[in-house]
């Protein structure tokens, strides 16, 4: 079961500041009261000073009492919110699950993620708002792929709404002009033996990876991108389910743009590692 973290931090933050209000607007009150009554009381008594500060303090204290869920509220609540807000609008961080991406991404990188690069959207109802940018041909995207929902894919966006896209034995076509590939080394590591290609898209670029002998996938396919909709494709051609297999992916289902990887952990027992960071190509 795949938990939905926006949802669960939004209610998280919405239930924290309301206990807080609600705390501020009425259960504040009789304790504001109390207190002025044992500021009144020992104004009046007369006794000496070092008991009378010591009683005072202890009646102050009991009076002023908050009631633990209060407490724990206003712990929260500042921490939760700051969270909320830059994973909402500003930076979230992810990691990679899967070879899909490979050469650019490993499994096991750490990679941010720019919340705001394609426009600032409403939590949870992922909507946009306030329009910044919209995705170019050659970007690294985050998104909600339409068969599931509520995982994050991480994938590069290829063609943008109202494209034509042909891939035919490796070769990438968009809108009749073919995508030039350069071969940069042959990899025969065991069987499918590997080429490592760069790809430019739109001046952008890339490396991908390409079995010797093109995967059902990368044998014959044309689409026409939909308005409001993208094709987005992982660097590992042939080890990659993608808008090939699943469609286009709507605009309502962006995340972000990735553009930096920060670490390298690939398994909870195993040491980090630094020796990947960089930027996004």
């Amino acid at each position: 079961m795949n938990l939905d973290l926006p949802l669960i931090l939004t209610l998280a933050v919405l239930v924290t500041g309301g206990i807080w209000l609600f705390d501020s607007l009425v259960l504040a009150r009789p304790r504001k009261a109390k207190l002025a009554a044992v500021e009144q009381q020992f104004q009046q008594m007369d006794v000496a000073e070092q008991h009378k500060n010591a009683a005072y303090q202890t009646a102050k204290s009991a009076a002023g009492q908050e009631p633990f869920l209060v407490e724990y509220a206003k712990s929260f609540f500042p921490v939760l919110f700051v969270v909320f807000f830059l994973r909402s609008f500003l930076v979230e961080p992810f990691q990679i699950p899967s070879g899909s991406m490979i050469p650019t991404l490993q499994v096991g990188d750490f990679i941010l993620v720019n919340k705001f690069a394609y426009g600032i959207r409403v939590p949870v109802l992922n909507k946009t708002f306030i329009p910044v940018d919209s995705p170019k041909r050659g970007d690294v995207m985050v998104f909600f792929p339409p068969h599931h929902p509520k995982t994050y894919f991480i994938k590069r966006v290829i063609g943008l709404p109202g494209d034509e896209i042909s891939y035919v034995n490796h070769v990438l076509t968009i809108n009749g002009q073919v995508v030039p590939e350069k071969l940069q080394a042959m990899l025969p590591v065991g069987a499918p033996e590997l080429r490592l290609v760069t790809e430019t898209l739109d001046g952008k670029e890339f490396t991908a990876y390409k079995h010797l002998v093109p995967g059902y996938l990368s044998v014959r396919g044309a689409w026409k991108v939909p308005a409001g909709h993208y094709f987005m494709m992982g660097d590992n051609r042939d080890n990659s389910a993608d808008s090939r297999d699943w469609g286009f992916v709507s605009e309502d289902a962006i995340v972000g743009k990735a553009f930096a990887v920060w670490m390298h952990w690939e398994e909870f027992f195993s040491i980090p590692s630094f020796d990947h960071v960089g930027v996004v190509q």
